[in-house]
Formats: C-alpha cells, sequence, structure tokens
C-alpha cells in the first residue's frame, strides 16, 4: 500500500518533465490556451489550473487530485498538429480504441449519473449550470442536456431522461469525436467520471 504515492509522486514528476519539453508556444495557439514561458493555464470544467516546470496547481494553489494531473499532462503531450474537424457527436464506444473502457464508462460515469440524479431533474439541471454547462447547439428532447467544454476544443454532452412508470433513470455522455485526438482512452474515461463527481458535488445530494 506504501508504495502507491510512490508512484504517483514518480509519474507526476515524470509528466512535469515531459511537458517541460514541449514547444509552449506552439502548444498553446493550437490548443487555444493562455501559457508563456513560466506557467501555462488550463481550464477544465471551468476552473482553472496552472501548470509550471515544477507543479501543477488547482485555482487555490493545491496540487489537484492525481487524475486531473493526469488529464492535464496528456492534454498538453497528445496536442495534435493538425486540428482535427470531426464534430460528430459519439458514444464513449465508438471513439478510437474505447472498447476495453466501454463497461467502466457506462457504470462509472453514465449509470452512475443517472442513479445519483434520479427523480431530482432540477439539481440535475442546477448542477450542470455550476459547472458551465450551456444548452447545446442540436435539438435535444430530453429532461437534461447540457453541453461543457471540459477542455478547450474538447467539448462533451449530457442528455438525461429520469425514471418513469415504464423505465429508469437513464445518461448518455457523448464527446466530439474529435476528441480522440487530444486526450488517449484512459483520459477521456476520467473525464467523463470528473464529470460526475463534480455534478455530484455541484448538486450536494
Amino acid at each position: 500500500m506504501s508504495e502507491t504515492p510512490n508512484v504517483y509522486a514518480k509519474t507526476y514528476k515524470d509528466y512535469l518533465e515531459q511537458v517541460h519539453r514541449i514547444d509552449v508556444d506552439l502548444v498553446s495557439q493550437r490548443l487555444g490556451i493562455d501559457a508563456d514561458k513560466n506557467r501555462i493555464t488550463i481550464p477544465l470544467f471551468d476552473k482553472f489550473y496552472t501548470v509550471t516546470r515544477t507543479e501543477i496547481t488547482d485555482p487555490d494553489g493545491k496540487q489537484p487530485a492525481f487524475d486531473i494531473c493526469v488529464i492535464l499532462s496528456k492534454y498538453l503531450l497528445l496536442c495534435p498538429e493538425i486540428t482535427p474537424t470531426k464534430a460528430d457527436w459519439v458514444s464513449f464506444k465508438d471513439l478510437k480504441d474505447g472498447g476495453p473502457l466501454t463497461t467502466y464508462f457506462v457504470n462509472d460515469v453514465e449509470s452512475a449519473i443517472a442513479k445519483h440524479f434520479t427523480g431530482n431533474i432540477e439539481a440535475a439541471a442546477t448542477a450542470c449550470k455550476m459547472l458551465g454547462g450551456f444548452n447545446p447547439a442540436i435539438d435535444a428532447a430530453y429532461d437534461v442536456a447540457a453541453q461543457f467544454d471540459a477542455l478547450p476544443k474538447v467539448p462533451l454532452m449530457l442528455l438525461f431522461n429520469d425514471a418513469d412508470d415504464e423505465f429508469p433513470a437513464q445518461c448518455s455522455v457523448l464527446f466530439e469525436r474529435r476528441a480522440e485526438n487530444y486526450l488517449d482512452p484512459e483520459c477521456l474515461a476520467m473525464t467523463g467520471r470528473l464529470l460526475f463527481s463534480s455534478l455530484k458535488k455541484a448538486a450536494c445530494l
């Protein structure tokens, strides 16, 4: 058990070393984020995180959870050279190499959101707004439909229908297909899980 914090610390350090070697000006231009030679600022679900050569910090100046550190690091390291244009909305299983993590995503993201907000549409809608969610640009006949800018150029969409006399509550979390060019499947799955935990915290249920 004592080895786990050491593994996290080593991985965290390795990511910072890799990020330090990127062309900050080029990457920030491609991703549309603010940066200078000393720090990079990245919005993640409406919160601004700072990446420097020595640390990753949240808006309070503290090191965020390990999954957030991984998401932010990979986002910088996987920055595509050519801006992808595929903007069709797809489920997690339809993303490149998403198959092995589909069960996790369904259970720990979509089903978890549906279960948590069953019988409380108002709380779901309020939590989405608190997290920076806005009405999607597509017609969506759902009890709650919200689009989020998880990261610049990595939007996702939540579609939620509450339970009724025939069906249990259901939730779908969709990504634009271009998301697979900015994050690997593990990070996209973690981004979905972060959406759930952030909504849960915002709703205080």
